[in-house]
């Protein structure tokens, strides 16, 4: 079944999963006001959450996004939030010494606890949990390395992480495909469609104006500002957040430079039955696994569908192709669905970076916060926040990866020609365990 034209669902939609529940909101047909204190370009999870703070702050914010609000990644993740942090202590120490090293290490974790504090405070009804990882190592030598650094633990930034060997393995997951993993408890899940949705509620009840389907053309300084021109007139605004993640374009050059567009795609299974869930999914941990072209998954919060994301192609923008691929793995890790069909299939665009960190910053009054490298589910929120504070004068720090050089290479300019071999060593690497 897996990689053949009938691998689809009588019902089968390319659209996300998680717009079942949460469909993307029509265009409302919102005036664009002539001027703001702030503008947000960018409705998703950093977007909002710096509008959020803007606004609470007293100041006129409107944000604007090309398509519906959460278009983008924001409602097309797999919905698993982590520490974020993908270098170890050693590298981020090598790099910037210990206090930067330590310092970002604990923002990874404060990214975390901000969506789990943003959950509860605001009453957000989007099927969160503190429901733990599973990492699987792909080789035995991941799983020696992987318990090397679960050892390594730093007073500061403990996880609480213990790990899972290979005999013990189907307590967590009903596959020999790993030579076990590490558990990693304080990592969590959502419905990113209604985490999203429920904070567009919370921004707008803010004061803030979302105006959805207004693509920015051009974005120019004044001396009073900024002059943002959109396909539905133009504003004069005092400061502009830059909330574009993957989307980043030419309209901010210096930023584009510096992030990765990579597409990362998704399916949902159909049903499965609850017996054959239980079986292969014993817990509601999220998955991943060391491979460098890595595989993430879970049950879907009601346990009635596998979410399986990865990313198998480099330009392809089909899910009709994209996600026979993802079956075909998911079928390797688990046989028994040889049968399962594909009920939704997408795809969206993450934003990696050169040091594989996320980066936010501020160029005389023009912020921003992007390149979350897949793991923005947590991060963007967070560092959405700390950017809308500190545009709001409330706050003046912007972190560590505010004090961390955001990197670019000679002559890219934001398209990334070198992904086309660098993808082909990595599956190579992973195909002979290395």
């Amino acid at each position: 079944m897996a990689g053949s034209s009938d691998c689809f669902s009588p019902g089968f939609k390319p659209a996300p999963y998680w717009w079942e529940a949460s469909p993307q909101e029509p265009d409302r047909q919102t005036p664009l006001p002539s001027s703001a204190d702030v503008v947000v370009i960018g409705a998703g999870y950093t977007g909002l959450h710096a509008a959020l703070q803007t606004a609470r702050a007293g100041l006129d914010t409107v944000v604007v996004d090309a398509e519906a609000a959460g278009f983008g990644c924001s409602t097309r993740n797999g919905g698993q939030i982590s520490t974020s942090v993908k270098p170890s202590f050693s590298v981020l120490k090598r790099r910037y010494g210990e206090d930067l090293a330590v310092r970002t290490l604990k923002e990874g974790q404060a990214s975390l606890d901000h969506v789990a504090d943003f959950v509860t405070t605001e009453k957000l009804d989007c099927d969160f949990g503190v429901v733990g990882r599973f990492h699987g190592a792909h080789t035995s030598g991941q799983y020696d390395k992987l318990a090397r650094d679960c050892e390594a633990r730093h007073p500061g930034f403990e996880t609480g992480a213990w790990m899972v060997s290979r005999d013990r393995q189907r307590t967590e997951l009903g596959t020999d495909a790993y030579h076990g993993g590490m558990v990693l408890p304080r990592h969590a899940s959502l419905d990113p469609g209604k985490y999203h949705a429920g904070l567009l509620r919370v921004a707008r009840s803010a004061g803030a104006n979302i105006v959805g389907f207004c693509q920015v053309n051009d974005l120019k300084r004044t001396p009073q500002g900024f002059e943002v021109s959109t396909s539905k007139g133009t504003m004069r605004a005092g400061k502009v957040i830059v909330a574009t993640n993957g989307y980043t374009g030419p309209l901010t050059p210096w930023q584009q430079r510096r992030v990765i567009p990579i597409g990362s795609y998704v399916i949902a299974t159909e049903e499965i039955p609850a017996d054959t869930m239980n079986r292969l999914f014993p817990t509601d941990r999220i998955l991943s696994d060391t491979r460098k072209l890595v595989y993430y998954y879970r049950p879907s919060p009601d346990r009635k569908r596998i979410l399986f994301g990865g990313r198998v192609s480099l330009q392809e923008t089909d899910p009709r192709k994209s996600g026979p691929k993802l079956l075909a793995e998911l079928v390797r890790l688990f046989p028994e669905l040889a049968e399962i069909r594909i009920s939704h299939s997408w795809a969206g665009i993450v934003a990696f970076t050169f040091d594989t960190l996320m980066h936010c910053g501020e160029d005389n009054n023009l912020f921003y916060a992007m390149g979350y490298c897949g793991s923005g589910v947590g991060m963007a929120g967070y560092l959405g926040s700390r950017v809308g504070k500190v545009a709001a004068r409330v706050d003046k720090d912007l972190g560590a990866f505010g004090d961390i050089p955001f990197q670019t290479r000679p002559f890219y300019s934001g398209k990334p020609w070198f992904l086309g071999p660098s993808v082909a060593v990595y599956r190579l690497r992973d195909r002979l365990g290395i």
